[in-house]
């Protein structure tokens, strides 16, 4: 019995479309990556031809216009999610919008609201969590395994400081380590915890070199019940990405919470009053898992699990981070 493959429309050449979106729609048995557009005509033309792809459009609004497109990912620079998400939504497509999927939450509640009222899926991209070590270990949290939690810590940096050019690095442009990398702790807490913050307080290096965007930010997410997610996100910082959750009787720690494109990188470890143990799980791909996971939903046959919901709760947390790091102060939700 064989399949329709969703048609997926890759809007812009980002890296992150390149190097791990479209690998992963290659892998898939539900879609297929079948057309990319770039402003740049030759760009999506040489694109197409390096990652097979069949059709190169020399506009976005050409890919909108392509009826035989099912999806549409978005993985253009953040200050363009907005008005293409509302486009590509009013032209009758699922979308799949890089995070963050805006640049505020208004601005979210307006791409939820284009979505649901064209009657088409909206997603947010945080690829991770579509791995099932994170089913795995919200069961361990869940069966008290480790506990009662009490904290949440976590990290997200790199160094790409010296490419200036890097849209990262443009306010204007929705550039910065809260927006790039802060918002993967802040889901992934969010997600563990199974609730939404209360209030934030973060303090930020913001950089005259880099256009005054926050190069590296410190922050503490209150929950209820007395329990924090506290993290640091950067883009002029030694790489790491761990992930740590604390409970009145035992530990998880998840060495690469975010990342897991090798074999064995997934694997995370338990640690009771039996002691420590890792845990192994397997390699897969999880750009694949997502688009399969979308593809799904779009079909008919599971629920979306994350929706234009949970990226509207996620961007609302997102914007009390960037206030309180301007104005140095605590921020109530």
């Amino acid at each position: 019995m064989t399949t329709k493959k969703l048609k997926w429309g890759i809007m812009g050449c980002a890296g992150i479309a390149k190097r791990a979106v479209i690998p992963g729609l290659h892998l898939s048995n539900l879609n297929e990556a079948a057309a990319i557009a770039s402003r740049d005509g030759e760009k999506a033309k040489k694109t197409a031809e390096d990652l097979n792809i069949p059709v190169a459009y020399s506009s976005y609004e050409a890919l909108l216009a392509d009826d035989s497109i099912d999806v549409v990912y978005i993985p253009l620079p953040n200050h363009l999610h907005w008005e293409w998400t509302i486009r590509a939504a009013e032209a009758g497509k699922h979308i799949l919008c890089e995070k963050p999927l805006a640049l505020t939450e208004k601005e979210a509640d307006e791409m939820a609201e284009a979505a649901a009222k064209a009657g088409v899926l909206l997603s947010e991209a945080f690829m991770y969590r579509y791995h099932p070590r994170y089913e795995m270990i919200k069961k361990i949290i869940d069966e008290g395994q480790i506990g009662e939690v009490r904290g949440i810590r976590s990290a997200f940096t790199f160094n790409n400081a010296g490419h200036k050019e890097n849209v990262r690095y443009r306010k204007d442009w929705g550039g910065g380590s809260i927006y790039d990398v802060g918002c993967y702790p802040i889901n992934a807490a969010r997600l563990l915890l199974g609730k939404e913050p209360e209030a934030v307080t973060v303090q930020a290096l913001f950089s005259p070199e880099h256009d005054d965007v926050d190069m590296m930010a410190s922050g503490l997410v209150e929950f209820e019940g007395s329990v924090s997610l506290t993290f640091d996100c950067g883009m002029w910082a030694a790489f790491r990405n761990p992930l740590e959750v604390l409970g009145t009787e035992g530990l998880i720690e998840v060495p690469s919470a975010y990342l897991s494109n090798e074999p064995g990188l997934a694997n995370f470890y338990v640690s009771t009053k039996d002691g420590r143990k890792e845990i192994e799980v397997p390699f897969m791909n999880t750009y694949t898992e997502q688009a399969d996971h979308l593809a799904r939903a779009i079909t008919g046959g599971q629920p979306l699990q994350f929706g234009a919901s949970d990226a509207l709760k996620n961007m609302k947390v997102i914007d009390a981070c960037l206030l309180s790091a301007r104005e140095r102060t605590r921020i109530t939700l």
